[in-house]
């Protein structure tokens, strides 16, 4: 029997898998105007949740409050800053300095996770972390980099991190879908008055249909369908657990590129993928503690049962 946990567990792995695939997207759009094809993937994205959460009738609760403080930090850590760091930093250093940075998000969620639910991370969970970070760094490999693309590489990773433990306080009254939906407009304004203020408002007329494909499989999959399995994913078993499935990023990514023509992986990369799956088998080992049926939604001063929305 599969349980919400299990469920919400593959969901999670299910996300990684569909953010491994931005590689080969974000490829494509390395000569397009940065900020006015990111506010185009987060449009299309946001019009998307909106019309899935209108007919699959999932609640959509309007943030109040110090919630509005937290999305924002959510769609500009997470969304803004992280894409503008991915694309700086890959100018300055070889991807696989990028990817071997975010790589090292497993171990930061089993510390940061608990302890920001004030509760002692389980050794199980940071040793499984530690297991599914060297996997990502054997899969990943090392890289040529100078100061600025290290630089670039930290925040990265800092912005990863940020967009799972910014979430967690407005996650349990909200929801996945919620979460979602408002990080992802909020980013989307962002984005608009960057584009139009560094780009200028003729940049859309720059991308070609390879860039308009790149930005749809973005917003559909990388974007609408991974952030509602990932939120849910940490809603229902944890940020400590699910950051193990940050793991599978790089492991999809080398997957994809076999797929699209690239040469089959070598022994590096293979021995990596083997430790990634024995670090996620250490962490699932145990069933996850089951959720506390009441939680207190930040800046609300009132408790709100979990059972009283839904989620996917």
């Amino acid at each position: 029997m599969i349980t919400s946990a299990r469920f919400a567990a593959l969901g999670g792995a299910l996300g990684m898998v569909c953010v491994g695939s931005s590689v080969a997207a974000s490829q494509v759009l390395v000569g397009a105007p940065l900020f006015t094809v990111q506010a185009l993937r987060y449009t299309l994205a946001a019009v998307l949740l909106l019309v899935l959460a209108r007919i699959g009738r999932r609640p959509l609760p309007r943030p109040r409050g110090t919630e509005w403080c937290w999305l924002a930090a959510v769609a500009a850590v997470g969304l803004v800053v992280f894409n503008v760091a991915v694309v700086r930093g890959v100018e300055h250093a070889e991807p696989a300095v990028i990817g071997v940075a975010v790589a090292t998000v497993p171990v930061a969620l089993a510390v940061a996770g608990p302890l920001a639910a004030r509760r002692r991370p389980a050794p199980t969970v940071v040793l499984a972390a530690l297991v599914v970070t060297a996997g990502a760094v054997l899969v990943e490999g090392g890289g040529r980099t100078d100061a600025e693309g290290i630089l670039w590489a930290a925040v990265t990773m800092l912005c990863e991190i940020g967009f799972t433990l910014l979430a967690v306080p407005v996650l349990d009254r909200l929801g996945p879908w919620a979460v979602s939906l408002h990080s992802v407009w909020i980013a989307t304004v962002v984005l608009t008055v960057l584009g139009l203020a560094v780009e200028g408002p003729a940049a859309i007329t720059q991308l070609d249909g390879g860039d308009l494909l790149a930005a749809l499989h973005l917003a559909v999959v990388v974007t609408a369908l991974a952030f509602v399995l990932w939120y849910t994913a940490v809603d229902r078993i944890g940020a400590g657990r699910a950051g193990l499935f940050t793991g599978i990023v790089p492991v999809a990514a080398a997957a994809g590129g076999v797929l699209l023509g690239a040469p089959v992986p070598g022994a590096a990369v293979w021995l990596g993928t083997g430790v990634v799956a024995l670090g996620l088998a250490i962490g699932f080992a145990r069933p996850a503690p089951q959720r506390t049926p009441e939680r207190i939604s930040p800046g609300a001063g009132t408790t709100t049962p979990s059972a009283a929305r839904t989620s996917p």
